[in-house]
């Protein structure tokens, strides 16, 4: 393997912009598929291993409002660097058909999942096949905020003549109107 000089910011950026995570999972109940946290993570291990990178899942319960949730932390890392998104599924001890193991691994499941799709920018809209009217499929408005780290990545993506990267990029984060700004008027300076 050849050394990797990328930042963790800059290895994520890759890493997001060539992942696919098959929905490799089916749902005969509801006749559709979906994928796994186990099928995104089976995705990610040649990328991680290529970017010289390390992801940790960390979970914690917390009580908020009154109700059980499942905390779970993404964290990529690279040397001493890290970026960490969360993910959060409500845990039922009553939930009919399983005993309080089964509620919080499925909980588990899904908050895994949830930070795992937003540390990796996977789509999260519902399959058609999971309504009764497709037309009424609205994607889920649930985007990571842009780290710092990311910022300065992709600044100087768009300073290495990346920009058209970084422009297929920016409506994947929650930022700040400075950060959009800038990025923006970056990204049309540099396709002049």
């Amino acid at each position: 393997m050849v050394k990797n000089n990328k930042t963790v910011g800059e290895a994520l950026i890759s890493i997001q912009s060539i992942l696919k995570a098959p929905k490799g999972q089916y749902n005969k109940f509801g006749n559709y598929a979906y994928r796994s946290a186990e099928d995104i993570l089976e995705a990610l291990k040649p990328l991680l291993k290529e970017h010289e990178c390390i992801l940790t899942i960390t979970e914690d319960t917390k009580d908020i409002a009154g109700y059980l949730v499942l905390e779970s932390t993404a964290i990529i890392s690279k040397g001493n660097d890290t970026i960490s998104v969360k993910g959060h599924a409500g845990i039922n001890p009553e939930r009919k058909g399983m005993d309080i193991a089964q509620s919080f691994g499925s909980s588990s499941s899904y908050a895994k999942k949830y930070a795992l799709g937003n540390l990796f920018l996977l789509d999260d809209t519902k399959d058609a096949d999971s309504t009764t009217n497709p037309k009424e499929v609205k994607p889920i408005e649930n985007k990571p905020v842009m780290t710092l780290e990311i910022y300065h990545a992709m600044l100087e993506y768009i300073n290495t003549g990346k920009a058209d990267l970084v422009a297929n990029k920016l409506s994947k984060y929650k930022m700040t109107k400075k950060q959009s700004d800038t990025l923006n008027k970056m990204i049309k300076e540099n396709k002049k």
